[in-house]
């Protein structure tokens, strides 16, 4: 990880942490319901095990550093079937355990993925989850996130969908760093333009509603009009967690209990705000007591 440009590594980082952070919110709620969510209850597990959206940034990562920046799909879906291999037990979704286990066992990556729900592909949240540090990465050029994020989307989700919503976080991730030493963008004009290099759709549609909301709209309110995840599609989960981030991109710690509040997938769209926020703040702010109970991230600890 050492030869990551700093605001991809960031990215990663953050993106664990909110990966990590969200997943131990499912059981709190069990638990705990509203009450903890009002009183911001720290979860209490010593580790905080981080979940598939970290295996398969991880996975990208190496693709690009090994890469110079640039994909192989070929290589790269081998590395994801490889990483479900090792350990599957992350919480892939459903459709993913099907996609990587074929692709693991030499089917033709194009054809699995491409036969998905019919032919139409999966337009889950995968390939936006992930997609973050490939953005800060590329901060520099914006057209080059938008292509490579669409490239390593369609290598596990094939639907139109899925691709903008994984364009969608990389270049609004690659806003975040670009922005980095200077004035956050306002939230209208970040999620504006982050809409802009998107194709007419869902997700462009969801992330132009979010950039329209008054600045004094709830957290709920955001989930209910967005959606927060409860689909995993790309359209029910960018559009929410962009907004989050966009609202908190100097604080990434208010940033994620923020994020949680609008319950849903709550690990991956805490994992999206936290990659897109940390491309620009970095996770040093983030308290010590999350950093010790954080699992490590391997090669960088």
């Amino acid at each position: 990880m050492i030869n990551l440009p700093v605001p991809a590594l960031d990215s990663l980082s953050g993106l664990a942490f909110g990966d990590a952070f969200g997943e131990r919110w499912f059981g709190i709620l069990r638990r705990e319901g509203e009450a903890a969510l009002e009183a911001r209850t720290v979860p209490p597990e010593p580790l905080w095990e981080w979940t598939d959206d970290t295996t398969q940034a991880l996975v990208l990562v190496r693709e690009l550093t090994e890469g110079g920046g640039a994909i192989d799909q070929d290589r790269l879906a081998r590395r994801l079937a490889e990483a479900y291999a090792d350990d599957t037990h992350r919480g892939y979704g459903a459709s993913m355990h099907d996609v990587l286990r074929r692709i693991g066992e030499g089917e033709p990556w194009r054809e699995v993925v491409a036969g998905q729900f019919e032919g139409q592909g999966s337009w889950g949240n995968g390939a936006a989850m992930r997609v973050a540090p490939l953005g800060a990465w590329h901060c520099a050029d914006l057209d080059a996130a938008a292509g490579l994020a669409a490239e390593q989307s369609v290598v596990s989700h094939h639907h139109p969908e899925a691709v903008a919503g994984a364009v969608a976080v990389a270049v609004a991730a690659a806003l975040a760093a670009r922005s980095r030493g200077g004035p956050a963008p306002a939230r209208p004009d970040f999620l504006h333009e982050v809409a802009a290099r998107l194709p007419d759709g869902d997700v462009r549609s969801g992330i132009r509603i979010a950039a329209r909301m008054s600045p004094r709209a709830s957290v709920r309110h955001a989930a209910e009009v967005l959606g927060s995840g409860y689909r995993m599609s790309g359209p029910d989960t960018v559009p929410y967690a962009l907004w989050c981030a966009a609202g908190h991109l100097d604080d990434l710690h208010e940033g994620l209990w923020s994020t949680v509040a609008g319950r849903g997938d709550i690990d991956t769209t805490c994992a999206i705000a936290g990659g897109v926020i940390a491309a620009r703040t970095g996770v040093a702010a983030l308290p010590p007591a999350w950093h010790a109970a954080r699992e490590p991230l391997p090669g960088h600890g």
